[in-house]
């Protein structure tokens, strides 16, 4: 079984798409801050990433201009 499972992500996001999006834009802020930084990751990016969102460390941004419109934009905790 995976952990975390797709259901328990599925309720951060409308959709699994937004979840996958919100997962690779992430991964990819925490690949390149330890690049940057010259950093050895614990895990792979991606796997990072979906821990954190799992956590509640990573959200789904919402545009103020209009509400019905869902922009996946990783805002984490640091």
């Amino acid at each position: 079984m995976l952990y975390p499972a797709v259901s328990e992500l599925e309720k951060i996001a409308k959709s699994r798409y937004a979840v996958v999006i919100l997962a690779a834009k992430r991964a990819r802020q925490i690949a390149e801050l330890a690049e940057k930084n010259q950093l050895e990751l614990p895990d792979k990016p991606v796997k990072m990433a979906i821990n954190e969102i799992a956590a509640g460390k990573v959200t789904i941004k919402q545009p103020v201009s209009d509400p019905g419109e869902t922009t996946v934009e990783a805002e984490a905790e640091m």
